[in-house]
Protein backbone atom coordinates (compact mmCIF):
# COMPACT_ATOMS: atom_id res chain seq x y z
CA UNK A 1 0.00 0.00 0.00
CA UNK A 2 1.71 3.56 -1.14
CA UNK A 3 2.11 5.55 2.16
CA UNK A 4 3.52 8.41 0.30
CA UNK A 5 0.14 10.19 0.38
CA UNK A 6 0.63 10.16 4.29
CA UNK A 7 3.56 11.14 4.07
CA UNK A 8 2.96 14.74 2.10
CA UNK A 9 0.30 15.39 4.19
CA UNK A 10 2.75 15.13 7.06
CA UNK A 11 4.79 17.58 5.78
CA UNK A 12 2.43 20.25 5.64
CA UNK A 13 3.31 22.50 8.83
CA UNK A 14 1.46 22.45 11.42
CA UNK A 15 -0.47 18.97 10.60
CA UNK A 16 1.39 16.53 12.95
CA UNK A 17 0.97 18.49 15.46
CA UNK A 18 -2.60 18.80 15.02
CA UNK A 19 -3.50 15.43 14.55
CA UNK A 20 -2.06 14.31 17.52
CA UNK A 21 -3.72 17.36 19.73
CA UNK A 22 -7.07 16.24 17.73
CA UNK A 23 -6.52 12.46 18.77
CA UNK A 24 -5.63 13.46 22.36
CA UNK A 25 -8.73 15.84 22.54
CA UNK A 26 -11.10 13.01 21.60
CA UNK A 27 -10.27 10.76 24.15
CA UNK A 28 -12.46 12.38 26.85
CA UNK A 29 -15.11 13.20 24.08
CA UNK A 30 -15.19 9.22 23.98
CA UNK A 31 -14.80 8.51 27.39
CA UNK A 32 -17.80 10.43 29.25
CA UNK A 33 -21.00 8.17 28.09
CA UNK A 34 -19.62 4.79 29.68
CA UNK A 35 -17.74 6.64 32.51
CA UNK A 36 -21.02 8.42 33.23
CA UNK A 37 -23.12 5.50 32.96
CA UNK A 38 -20.89 3.38 35.29
CA UNK A 39 -20.99 6.35 37.97
CA UNK A 40 -24.81 6.55 37.70
CA UNK A 41 -25.62 3.16 38.22
CA UNK A 42 -23.17 1.98 40.47
CA UNK A 43 -22.68 5.40 42.97
CA UNK A 44 -26.65 6.97 42.38
CA UNK A 45 -28.12 3.63 42.52
CA UNK A 46 -30.10 4.70 39.17
CA UNK A 47 -30.41 2.34 36.38
CA UNK A 48 -29.44 1.96 32.95
CA UNK A 49 -32.55 4.15 31.88
CA UNK A 50 -32.11 6.86 33.75
CA UNK A 51 -28.45 6.88 32.52
CA UNK A 52 -29.52 6.70 28.84
CA UNK A 53 -31.68 10.03 29.95
CA UNK A 54 -29.00 11.78 30.67
CA UNK A 55 -26.59 10.40 27.91
CA UNK A 56 -29.50 11.53 25.30
CA UNK A 57 -29.60 15.08 27.10
CA UNK A 58 -25.57 15.45 26.50
CA UNK A 59 -25.90 13.91 23.03
CA UNK A 60 -28.90 16.37 22.00
CA UNK A 61 -27.09 19.25 23.63
CA UNK A 62 -23.88 18.41 21.61
CA UNK A 63 -25.97 17.96 18.61
CA UNK A 64 -27.70 21.69 18.70
CA UNK A 65 -24.57 23.28 20.00
CA UNK A 66 -22.20 22.18 17.00
CA UNK A 67 -23.71 24.58 14.78
CA UNK A 68 -23.86 27.44 17.17
CA UNK A 69 -20.20 27.16 18.14
CA UNK A 70 -19.31 26.41 15.11
CA UNK A 71 -21.00 29.89 13.64
CA UNK A 72 -18.69 31.62 16.35
CA UNK A 73 -15.82 29.89 14.66
CA UNK A 74 -16.69 31.44 11.47
CA UNK A 75 -16.93 35.34 13.55
CA UNK A 76 -14.61 35.29 16.16
CA UNK A 77 -11.75 32.36 15.93
CA UNK A 78 -11.09 29.00 17.62
CA UNK A 79 -9.71 30.91 20.67
CA UNK A 80 -12.92 32.38 22.18
CA UNK A 81 -14.38 29.00 21.11
CA UNK A 82 -11.95 26.62 23.32
CA UNK A 83 -11.76 29.19 26.25
CA UNK A 84 -15.63 29.09 26.53
CA UNK A 85 -15.94 25.43 25.77
CA UNK A 86 -13.12 24.24 28.06
CA UNK A 87 -13.72 26.38 30.93
CA UNK A 88 -17.28 24.94 30.92
CA UNK A 89 -16.72 21.42 30.11
CA UNK A 90 -13.83 21.10 32.86
CA UNK A 91 -16.58 22.71 34.93
CA UNK A 92 -18.91 20.39 34.43
CA UNK A 93 -16.87 17.54 34.80
CA UNK A 94 -15.21 18.15 38.01
CA UNK A 95 -18.79 18.87 39.28
CA UNK A 96 -20.31 15.77 37.80
CA UNK A 97 -19.31 13.39 40.82
CA UNK A 98 -20.92 15.60 43.38
CA UNK A 99 -24.50 16.42 41.77
CA UNK A 100 -27.65 14.48 42.65
CA UNK A 101 -29.13 12.38 39.88
CA UNK A 102 -31.95 15.16 39.03
CA UNK A 103 -29.24 18.81 38.90
CA UNK A 104 -27.28 15.83 36.51
CA UNK A 105 -30.07 15.32 34.13
CA UNK A 106 -31.21 19.52 34.38
CA UNK A 107 -27.48 20.41 33.39
CA UNK A 108 -26.46 17.37 31.16
CA UNK A 109 -28.28 19.25 28.21
CA UNK A 110 -26.13 22.93 28.45
CA UNK A 111 -23.18 21.28 29.03
CA UNK A 112 -23.14 19.18 25.82
CA UNK A 113 -23.86 22.52 23.70
CA UNK A 114 -20.50 23.51 25.33
CA UNK A 115 -18.21 20.53 24.63
CA UNK A 116 -15.33 21.74 22.34
CA UNK A 117 -15.76 21.14 18.48
CA UNK A 118 -12.85 18.66 18.59
CA UNK A 119 -13.82 17.06 15.27
CA UNK A 120 -14.92 20.22 13.42
CA UNK A 121 -11.76 22.07 14.62
CA UNK A 122 -9.89 19.27 13.56
CA UNK A 123 -12.09 19.04 9.40
CA UNK A 124 -11.54 23.23 9.45
CA UNK A 125 -7.87 23.20 10.02
CA UNK A 126 -6.71 20.70 7.43
CA UNK A 127 -9.55 22.10 5.27
CA UNK A 128 -7.17 25.50 5.68
CA UNK A 129 -3.77 23.78 5.87
CA UNK A 130 -4.01 21.12 3.40
CA UNK A 131 -4.28 21.43 -0.42
CA UNK A 132 -7.56 19.88 -1.88
CA UNK A 133 -5.45 16.96 -3.67
CA UNK A 134 -4.28 15.71 -0.46
CA UNK A 135 -7.52 15.85 1.62
CA UNK A 136 -8.57 12.74 1.00
CA UNK A 137 -5.27 11.24 2.67
CA UNK A 138 -5.93 14.11 5.37
CA UNK A 139 -9.34 13.18 6.27
CA UNK A 140 -8.62 9.05 5.88
CA UNK A 141 -6.24 10.35 8.72
CA UNK A 142 -8.60 11.89 10.86
CA UNK A 143 -11.28 9.68 10.46
CA UNK A 144 -8.94 7.02 11.63
CA UNK A 145 -7.64 9.05 14.42
CA UNK A 146 -11.56 9.05 15.82
CA UNK A 147 -11.15 5.52 15.36
CA UNK A 148 -8.29 5.30 17.51
CA UNK A 149 -10.12 7.58 20.06
CA UNK A 150 -12.89 5.11 20.25
CA UNK A 151 -10.63 2.44 21.11
CA UNK A 152 -8.63 3.89 23.45
CA UNK A 153 -11.34 6.37 25.69
CA UNK A 154 -13.86 4.16 26.39
CA UNK A 155 -11.26 1.60 27.67
CA UNK A 156 -9.68 3.94 30.11
CA UNK A 157 -13.03 5.32 31.61
CA UNK A 158 -13.78 1.85 32.58
CA UNK A 159 -10.53 1.30 33.82
CA UNK A 160 -10.68 4.38 35.92
CA UNK A 161 -13.63 3.57 37.26
CA UNK A 162 -13.52 0.09 38.36
CA UNK A 163 -10.11 0.33 39.51
CA UNK A 164 -10.12 3.40 41.20
CA UNK A 165 -13.62 5.52 41.72
CA UNK A 166 -16.29 6.99 38.85
CA UNK A 167 -15.42 10.37 41.05
CA UNK A 168 -11.75 9.94 39.95
CA UNK A 169 -12.65 9.39 36.48
CA UNK A 170 -15.28 12.12 35.86
CA UNK A 171 -12.86 14.23 37.44
CA UNK A 172 -9.93 13.06 35.80
CA UNK A 173 -12.27 13.70 32.64
CA UNK A 174 -12.75 16.91 33.81
CA UNK A 175 -9.18 18.00 33.99
CA UNK A 176 -8.50 16.85 30.34
CA UNK A 177 -10.81 18.81 29.10
CA UNK A 178 -9.39 21.56 30.57
CA UNK A 179 -5.63 20.57 29.48
CA UNK A 180 -7.61 20.68 26.06
CA UNK A 181 -8.48 23.46 25.81
CA UNK A 182 -5.86 25.63 26.92
CA UNK A 183 -3.02 23.98 25.00
CA UNK A 184 -5.83 24.77 22.09
CA UNK A 185 -5.53 28.16 23.04
CA UNK A 186 -2.10 28.64 23.23
CA UNK A 187 -1.23 26.84 19.37
CA UNK A 188 -4.27 28.66 17.61
CA UNK A 189 -4.35 26.65 14.73
CA UNK A 190 -5.38 28.35 11.38
CA UNK A 191 -9.61 27.89 10.79
CA UNK A 192 -8.45 29.78 7.22
CA UNK A 193 -6.08 28.74 4.83
CA UNK A 194 -3.85 31.62 2.51
CA UNK A 195 -5.86 34.49 1.47
CA UNK A 196 -8.97 32.94 3.41
CA UNK A 197 -10.73 36.21 5.80
CA UNK A 198 -12.54 35.42 8.69
CA UNK A 199 -15.76 37.61 10.10
CA UNK A 200 -16.56 41.00 8.88
CA UNK A 201 -13.96 40.80 5.79
CA UNK A 202 -16.75 39.12 3.81
CA UNK A 203 -20.38 39.16 4.83
CA UNK A 204 -22.36 35.69 6.05
CA UNK A 205 -24.00 34.35 2.47
CA UNK A 206 -27.43 33.85 2.91
CA UNK A 207 -28.50 30.42 4.03
CA UNK A 208 -30.42 29.66 1.01
CA UNK A 209 -27.45 30.53 -1.22
CA UNK A 210 -25.06 26.74 0.62
CA UNK A 211 -27.64 24.77 1.99
CA UNK A 212 -28.28 23.37 -1.13
CA UNK A 213 -29.75 19.69 -1.46
CA UNK A 214 -25.72 18.47 -2.28
CA UNK A 215 -24.91 19.68 0.80
CA UNK A 216 -27.83 18.12 2.88
CA UNK A 217 -27.74 15.11 1.34
CA UNK A 218 -23.96 14.64 1.87
CA UNK A 219 -25.02 15.28 5.75
CA UNK A 220 -28.16 12.80 5.19
CA UNK A 221 -25.70 10.38 4.18
CA UNK A 222 -23.14 10.64 7.19
CA UNK A 223 -26.51 10.40 9.38
CA UNK A 224 -27.26 7.40 7.66
CA UNK A 225 -23.49 5.95 8.07
CA UNK A 226 -23.60 6.61 11.98
CA UNK A 227 -27.14 5.02 12.03
CA UNK A 228 -25.77 1.97 10.58
CA UNK A 229 -22.47 1.64 12.40
CA UNK A 230 -24.69 2.03 15.98
CA UNK A 231 -27.12 0.10 15.08
CA UNK A 232 -24.50 -2.51 13.98
CA UNK A 233 -22.86 -2.27 17.35
CA UNK A 234 -26.04 -3.05 19.33
CA UNK A 235 -26.88 -5.59 17.10
CA UNK A 236 -23.61 -7.40 17.74
CA UNK A 237 -23.84 -7.23 21.37
CA UNK A 238 -27.24 -8.91 20.83
CA UNK A 239 -26.21 -11.47 18.77
CA UNK A 240 -23.32 -12.42 21.35
CA UNK A 241 -25.33 -12.18 24.61
CA UNK A 242 -27.97 -14.40 22.32
CA UNK A 243 -25.55 -17.08 21.62
CA UNK A 244 -23.44 -16.87 25.29
CA UNK A 245 -20.48 -15.14 23.82
CA UNK A 246 -20.80 -11.97 25.39
CA UNK A 247 -17.07 -12.05 26.57
CA UNK A 248 -16.09 -12.12 23.22
CA UNK A 249 -17.47 -8.88 22.72
CA UNK A 250 -14.06 -6.89 22.94
CA UNK A 251 -12.75 -9.20 20.55
CA UNK A 252 -15.39 -8.58 17.71
CA UNK A 253 -15.50 -4.36 18.44
CA UNK A 254 -11.57 -4.60 18.06
CA UNK A 255 -11.97 -6.96 14.43
CA UNK A 256 -14.36 -4.04 13.51
CA UNK A 257 -11.95 -1.54 14.41
CA UNK A 258 -9.41 -2.80 12.89
CA UNK A 259 -10.95 -3.55 9.48
CA UNK A 260 -11.97 0.07 9.76
CA UNK A 261 -8.85 1.05 10.12
CA UNK A 262 -7.30 -0.55 6.87
CA UNK A 263 -10.30 0.07 4.83
CA UNK A 264 -9.43 4.15 6.02
CA UNK A 265 -5.73 3.54 5.27
CA UNK A 266 -6.28 1.88 2.09
CA UNK A 267 -8.67 5.22 1.07
CA UNK A 268 -6.09 7.52 1.56
CA UNK A 269 -3.84 5.95 0.03
CA UNK A 270 -5.01 4.99 -3.72
CA UNK A 271 -5.24 6.74 -6.39
CA UNK A 272 -8.92 6.61 -7.03
CA UNK A 273 -11.26 5.63 -4.61
CA UNK A 274 -14.92 5.43 -4.69
CA UNK A 275 -17.51 8.37 -4.01
CA UNK A 276 -19.33 8.99 -0.69
CA UNK A 277 -22.74 7.88 -2.15
CA UNK A 278 -21.33 4.27 -3.33
CA UNK A 279 -19.39 3.80 0.04
CA UNK A 280 -22.46 4.46 1.66
CA UNK A 281 -24.60 2.27 -0.08
CA UNK A 282 -21.89 -0.73 0.47
CA UNK A 283 -21.76 0.70 4.29
CA UNK A 284 -25.30 -0.42 4.65
CA UNK A 285 -25.66 -3.35 2.12
CA UNK A 286 -22.91 -5.51 3.40
CA UNK A 287 -24.43 -5.45 7.07
CA UNK A 288 -28.06 -7.07 6.04
CA UNK A 289 -26.96 -10.49 5.74
CA UNK A 290 -24.68 -10.62 8.73
CA UNK A 291 -27.80 -11.93 10.86
CA UNK A 292 -27.19 -15.24 8.76
CA UNK A 293 -23.41 -15.68 10.79
CA UNK A 294 -24.00 -14.43 13.90
CA UNK A 295 -22.72 -17.58 15.80
CA UNK A 296 -19.95 -18.65 16.99
CA UNK A 297 -18.27 -14.98 17.68
CA UNK A 298 -15.46 -15.89 15.29
CA UNK A 299 -17.82 -16.13 12.23
CA UNK A 300 -19.58 -12.83 13.49
CA UNK A 301 -16.43 -11.20 13.99
CA UNK A 302 -15.52 -12.51 10.22
CA UNK A 303 -18.54 -11.34 8.66
CA UNK A 304 -18.62 -7.70 10.19
CA UNK A 305 -15.53 -6.93 8.29
CA UNK A 306 -16.68 -6.47 4.87
CA UNK A 307 -18.80 -3.58 5.99
CA UNK A 308 -16.41 -2.48 8.28
CA UNK A 309 -13.59 -2.10 5.78
CA UNK A 310 -15.87 0.70 4.16
CA UNK A 311 -16.58 2.33 7.63
CA UNK A 312 -14.03 4.88 7.61
CA UNK A 313 -14.14 5.33 3.96
CA UNK A 314 -17.32 6.57 4.59
CA UNK A 315 -16.58 8.92 7.07
CA UNK A 316 -13.51 10.34 5.29
CA UNK A 317 -15.53 10.74 2.14
CA UNK A 318 -18.50 12.39 3.77
CA UNK A 319 -16.39 15.14 5.56
CA UNK A 320 -14.03 15.39 1.71
CA UNK A 321 -17.70 16.16 0.38
CA UNK A 322 -18.80 18.90 2.52
CA UNK A 323 -15.69 20.63 3.19
CA UNK A 324 -15.96 21.16 -0.78
CA UNK A 325 -19.66 22.35 -0.27
CA UNK A 326 -19.19 24.54 2.14
CA UNK A 327 -17.97 28.20 1.15
CA UNK A 328 -15.30 29.93 3.51
CA UNK A 329 -17.38 32.10 5.37
CA UNK A 330 -19.64 29.53 6.78
CA UNK A 331 -17.19 26.57 7.11
CA UNK A 332 -17.61 26.24 10.80
CA UNK A 333 -21.44 26.50 10.86
CA UNK A 334 -21.31 23.89 7.92
CA UNK A 335 -19.02 21.41 9.88
CA UNK A 336 -21.17 21.93 13.23
CA UNK A 337 -24.26 21.14 10.99
CA UNK A 338 -22.24 17.65 9.87
CA UNK A 339 -22.08 16.70 13.81
CA UNK A 340 -25.53 17.56 14.77
CA UNK A 341 -26.02 14.95 11.71
CA UNK A 342 -23.76 11.91 12.90
CA UNK A 343 -25.13 12.59 16.23
CA UNK A 344 -28.43 12.50 15.11
CA UNK A 345 -27.83 9.29 13.06
CA UNK A 346 -26.47 7.77 16.92
CA UNK A 347 -29.35 8.90 18.52
CA UNK A 348 -31.78 7.25 15.80
CA UNK A 349 -30.12 4.43 15.03
CA UNK A 350 -29.41 2.64 19.21
CA UNK A 351 -33.22 2.85 19.90
CA UNK A 352 -34.67 1.69 16.17
CA UNK A 353 -32.73 -1.33 15.60
CA UNK A 354 -33.07 -2.03 19.69
CA UNK A 355 -37.04 -1.98 18.70
CA UNK A 356 -36.04 -4.40 16.19
CA UNK A 357 -34.16 -6.99 17.86
CA UNK A 358 -36.77 -6.61 20.93
CA UNK A 359 -39.67 -7.53 18.63
CA UNK A 360 -37.44 -9.98 16.59
CA UNK A 361 -34.22 -11.73 17.11
CA UNK A 362 -30.42 -10.24 17.08
CA UNK A 363 -30.50 -10.88 13.53
CA UNK A 364 -32.60 -9.04 12.45
CA UNK A 365 -30.78 -6.36 14.18
CA UNK A 366 -28.31 -6.36 11.28
CA UNK A 367 -30.88 -6.37 8.71
CA UNK A 368 -32.58 -3.12 10.51
CA UNK A 369 -29.50 -1.16 10.74
CA UNK A 370 -28.58 -2.27 7.13
CA UNK A 371 -32.16 -1.21 5.80
CA UNK A 372 -32.50 2.04 7.45
CA UNK A 373 -29.06 3.14 6.09
CA UNK A 374 -30.27 2.39 2.95
CA UNK A 375 -33.21 4.42 3.08
CA UNK A 376 -31.59 7.45 4.49
CA UNK A 377 -29.08 7.18 1.26
CA UNK A 378 -31.99 6.72 -0.93
CA UNK A 379 -33.25 10.15 0.47
CA UNK A 380 -30.05 11.75 -0.20
CA UNK A 381 -30.29 10.28 -3.97
CA UNK A 382 -33.55 12.25 -4.39
CA UNK A 383 -31.87 15.51 -2.90
CA UNK A 384 -29.18 15.72 -5.18
CA UNK A 385 -31.19 14.83 -8.31
CA UNK A 386 -33.33 18.01 -7.66
CA UNK A 387 -30.40 19.78 -6.78
CA UNK A 388 -29.75 21.88 -9.59
CA UNK A 389 -26.63 21.77 -11.19
CA UNK A 390 -23.81 18.84 -11.70
CA UNK A 391 -22.64 17.18 -9.13
CA UNK A 392 -18.67 18.39 -8.09
CA UNK A 393 -16.67 15.27 -7.21
CA UNK A 394 -13.92 15.74 -5.00
CA UNK A 395 -10.64 16.60 -6.91
CA UNK A 396 -8.82 13.75 -4.84
CA UNK A 397 -11.19 11.39 -5.84
CA UNK A 398 -10.46 12.49 -9.91
CA UNK A 399 -6.77 12.39 -10.01
CA UNK A 400 -5.05 11.15 -6.84
CA UNK A 401 -2.67 12.74 -4.37
CA UNK A 402 0.20 13.82 -6.48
Amino acid sequence: MPLQPYRQVLAVPLIPTTMLLMLVARLPITATGITLTLHIVSELGHGYGAAGLVGTASTAGIAIGAPLLGRMLDRHGLRPVVLLGGTASCGFWLSAPHLPYPVLLAVALPAGMLTIPASAISRQVITALVPLERRRAAFSMDTISVELAFMTGPAAGILATTQISSTVALSGIGVAFGLVGLVLYAIDPPLRGEGESRGSAHPRPPMRSWLTGRLVAAMLIGCGALFVLIGTEVAALAALRATGDVSWTGAVIAVMCLASLVGGLVHGSVRRSLPQLTLMLLLAALVVPVGLFDHPWWLLALALIPTNLVCAPTLAATTETISTLAPVQVRGEVMGMQDAATRTGLALGHPVVGFVIDHSAPAWGFAAAGVGGLLLAGVAVLLRRRSSGPVPEPVGAMTGSS
